[in-house]
């Protein structure tokens, strides 16, 4: 598979968990501020190490890779953009991860998480159409096969390093 259907693969996950997000908070708000700690956790779980940490860090890989090569200065523009959007995003997922440990310590900070929650719903679907439209489209033309391999290895490592950092984490904190 090509880097770019990698990613495109991984959207539709992502597109997915953000369904389950926009059902979540429609629950919590009809359920009066009530949220499953299960649910929670695991949606948490997800943004922090399979978005932030995953995905985003092989599409940054090819963002910057794209931005060595003599593309259109409308290009260089969306690709800066989408940089930033990732920079936003990483930002808003902190924020979720601290919102939600101060939750589970007894914080009223639901608030902080469906008002976060609710900006990456309104982010990600036209995050992922910018990239898939107006990036990944271009990516063929500016990279031959053996520069496409050599991205798909480092999204290869990207994968296996993502387990071993996860459960690096849930020591560390587990042994907070």
């Amino acid at each position: 598979m090509k880097p770019t259907g990698m990613l495109i693969d991984e959207h539709h996950l992502v597109g997915r968990m953000i369904n389950i997000i926009r059902l979540e908070i429609s629950k919590i708000e009809n359920s009066g501020k009530i949220i499953d700690a299960s649910v929670l956790d695991s949606i948490v779980d997800f943004l922090r190490f399979y978005i932030n940490i995953t995905h985003h860090e092989k599409e940054d890989i090819l963002l910057n890779k794209l931005k060595e090569k003599p593309i259109r200065p409308e290009d260089i523009e969306i690709i800066e953009q989408l940089i930033e959007e990732h920079k936003y995003m990483k930002t808003a997922i902190d924020d979720i991860v601290n919102a939600e440990m101060q939750y589970f310590k007894g914080e009223n900070t639901l608030g902080i998480i469906i008002t976060t929650f609710n900006a990456l719903i309104s982010l990600y679907p036209k995050h992922i159409q910018k990239e898939e439209e107006n990036i990944f489209p271009i990516v063929e033309k500016y990279f031959n096969d053996d520069e496409l391999a050599l991205m798909q290895n480092e999204f290869d490592r990207v994968d296996r390093e993502m387990i071993h950092k996860k459960y690096k984490t849930l020591i560390e904190e587990l042994k907070k």
